[in-house]
């Protein structure tokens, strides 16, 4: 681990966007899939791969998804295995009385003082995070794009 921010990497709505299924993009290419492969993966735009390693942060898995996301999305963008969040057993069924998501404290958690992006299509207005974050909201029907990547990289740059 180093001292660098951290990026807390959804996948369901951020890379895989969930709107009209007439509108998503469909990603030529090779792929065959395999035993752990998701048949919603041609939805992910292999692009982003370059664009996530290029930022000055330690990417991690913050996903339902847990590690077959190592073993599906990241070869499918380019990334070697990510880090991931394990959440606790109980999280997702007892939210926090605050309304903010579920996820949050686990990630705060996990980061543990170092400054962080959380990238989510799930971020509502109660979500807040304490110290160095952005809580980076993405529209699940587009999905995680280059300009949102731009913006980010920005506030990592700062």
């Amino acid at each position: 681990m180093t001292d660098a921010p951290l990026l807390f990497l959804d996948v369901d709505g951020p890379l895989i966007p969930f709107g009209n299924p007439a509108g998503h993009r469909t990603y030529a290419g090779p792929w065959t899939p395999g035993p752990h492969d998701n048949p919603l993966l041609p939805r992910v735009d292999p692009a982003l791969g370059p664009l996530l390693r290029a930022l000055p942060c330690e990417l991690v898995w913050a996903t339902t998804w847990g590690a077959e996301a190592n073993e599906s999305v990241a070869p499918w963008l380019g990334l070697p295995p990510l880090p991931v969040v394990e959440w606790p057993d109980d999280t997702a069924d007892a939210p926090p009385a605050d309304g903010t998501h579920w996820k949050l404290r686990p990630l705060v958690a996990w980061a543990a003082g170092r400054p962080f992006v959380w990238v989510d299509d799930e971020i509502g207005p109660a979500d807040r995070a304490p110290g160095a974050a952005l809580l980076y909201r993405v529209d699940p029907a587009r999905g995680l794009r280059g300009d949102d990547l731009a913006a980010i990289g920005a506030w990592l740059a700062t």
